[in-house]
């Protein structure tokens, strides 16, 4: 006879809010290696109790970016239903990149999570891309992309003009320029 799920504790959830909080706070500050131990500090709460709420650090991350992810999947569809083609896939892309780029290690993290299955950010990522893909076909369909480009390429273009502004924030001032350069290559030649 299969049991119903305990609910969480008013502390417990207390905890786990707490943990979050402090987790947001210092994987903006310190990237997506930043130290559990940390988070737990800021948290004030024990290292054990951190672990039992969130047992990997991947798992932390799921709980933390995962609804960002779902989210911006949830955008696609809006920016589909109201956008043209083109400027539907234009926002999302830029809300997109624009997010990867809010965390230290975050591109590296997206891409790993989405060739590991098993991985507690993969479905949430997938989502995501999935969201993506629809937005681009829409644009392709209307002659508007290179039909040559997969989702796989606009997730991992996006990711790569993430990883650009995470690694060198010099060329920070460039990101709008380099995005836009992307956008040209993607358009389709007639």
């Amino acid at each position: 006879m299969p049991t119903e799920p305990r609910a969480i504790r008013p502390d417990a959830r207390r905890n786990r809010d707490r943990i979050l909080v402090a987790a947001a706070a210092l994987v903006a500050e310190q990237g997506t290696q930043a130290s559990l131990r940390d988070v737990a500090r800021r948290a004030e709460v024990g290292l054990g109790t951190l672990y039992r709420h969130f047992p990997t650090r991947e798992d932390l991350l799921a709980a933390l970016l995962g609804r960002r992810f779902e989210e911006l999947a949830e955008r696609a569809d809006a920016l589909a239903a109201t956008a043209p083609p083109e400027r539907a896939l234009t926002d999302w892309l830029h809300e997109f990149t624009l997010g990867a780029a809010a965390f230290h290690g975050l591109p590296a993290a997206l891409l790993a999570a989405l060739h590991d299955p098993d991985s507690a950010l993969h479905a949430s990522c997938d989502r995501m891309r999935t969201a993506g893909g629809r937005l681009l076909a829409a644009a392709q369909q209307g002659g508007l992309i290179r039909p040559d480009v997969t989702p796989v390429d606009l997730f991992a273009l996006a990711n790569a003009l993430s990883w650009i502004a995470d690694q060198a924030p010099t060329l920070a001032e460039r990101s709008d320029h380099l995005f836009h350069l992307v956008l040209d290559g993607l358009r389709a030649r007639g």
